[in-house]
């Protein structure tokens, strides 16, 4: 994915008359500057004047509009939405894409947003790395679009949605990535609610579980996905009973990320559920030192806007619909993201 591209441009139009030596001399030396890549030091030599001369016909060459120049990006990016967004949050890195012109307004995750996370992983993961990915379904939509990755180890964050769609889920998903960066994939068999506390520890101690788990404090890149408290938006909400949901939903429950439930300040809330899962511990997630959340949609708005109050987070993936959301939150700024404070510390 190209992030930016920059080109010289001559025209014929000067906000003051230049004579034709002048524009003949102001635009060869654009041309060796902007487009050749050459230094002003060796176009001083070339031309026979000082590094000096050069800097002041170069000022003047824009000043003039003999030289233009552009930055552009891929039509799909919205570079404004994304730096404001990354300003506003104090993100790492924080990429919007045009919500599709097809899509419903509260259609959650488009699938480009993917397309487009993988692209960004392909910039940040580096060789060596442990790269983790939790479950969700635009997580699996940016495995499936996946072309480069340097070679990486690949661990999975999170158990399955479903222990029977395993291997169309979050497991492949795993796999995918390590084939591409050809790796070494460490998944996880296992549902990610259970019954029971006992039930989640017991799983936690079976040898493929604890190897996986084993791999969470050495993850360098991480990947996950954002749900809304509410039906089709939420795996974790599909899971649990009505009874479950009204409980957590009393407790202020308005996002869920790797099983782990937020406020709308971006407070943990319902710890006990996590004790139920198998999934990366949120202090564990907060250590990872880069962490890019993929979510958008205007419906899924609030719940992203949470969890990048929790600090467990420090780049997004999201679409101008929930972009635009996000932006004109009221009331006082976010901590930046960067920082990583735990809402619920002092």
């Amino acid at each position: 994915m190209e992030s930016s591209e920059e080109t010289a441009v001559s025209t014929g139009r000067s906000g003051t008359r230049m004579g034709p030596a002048e524009l003949v001399q102001a635009a060869a030396m654009a041309r060796r500057f902007y487009l050749e890549g050459k230094s002003k030091i060796q176009i001083a030599e070339e031309f026979g004047v000082s590094r000096f001369k050069v800097a002041r016909v170069l000022e003047t060459a824009l000043e003039r509009d003999l030289v233009r120049i552009e930055i552009r990006v891929p039509a799909e990016l919205d570079a404004e939405r994304s730096d404001a967004l990354r300003a506003r949050y104090g993100l790492r890195h924080a990429v919007v894409v045009e919500s599709p012109a097809d899509a419903e307004a509260d259609t959650p995750d488009p699938e480009n947003l993917g397309e487009v996370a993988a692209d960004l992983l392909g910039e940040l993961v580096t060789e060596g790395d442990v790269l983790g990915l939790a479950w969700g379904r635009s997580t699996i939509h940016m495995a499936a679009a996946l072309h480069r990755l340097p070679p990486c180890t690949v661990v999975q964050l999170t158990g399955v949605y479903d222990a029977g769609t395993a291997e169309r889920g979050s497991v492949e998903a795993v796999r995918r990535a390590a084939a591409v960066s050809g790796g070494e994939a460490h998944p996880i068999y296992a549902p990610m609610l259970l019954p029971d506390t006992a039930t989640a520890d017991a799983l936690r101690g079976q040898t493929g579980i604890a190897r996986a788990f084993e791999y969470f404090d050495k993850v360098t890149v991480a990947a996950v996905s954002i749900g809304s408290w509410e039906a089709g938006i939420s795996t974790v909400y599909d899971m649990l009973t009505e009874q479950e949901r009204a409980h957590y939903a009393s407790l202020g429950a308005a996002a869920e990320m790797s099983a782990h439930l937020f406020d709308a300040e971006g407070r943990r809330i319902g710890r006990d559920l996590g004790e139920r899962c198998i999934t990366v511990e949120a202090d564990r997630l907060r250590r990872i030192p880069e962490v890019v959340a993929i979510a958008g949609g205007r419906r899924k708005a609030p719940a992203i806007g949470a969890v990048l109050r929790s600090g467990l987070v420090t780049s997004l993936v999201t679409d101008t619909a929930a972009a635009d959301h996000l932006l004109l939150e009221t009331g006082p700024g976010p901590r930046p993201a960067l920082d990583r404070a735990d809402p619920d510390g002092p």
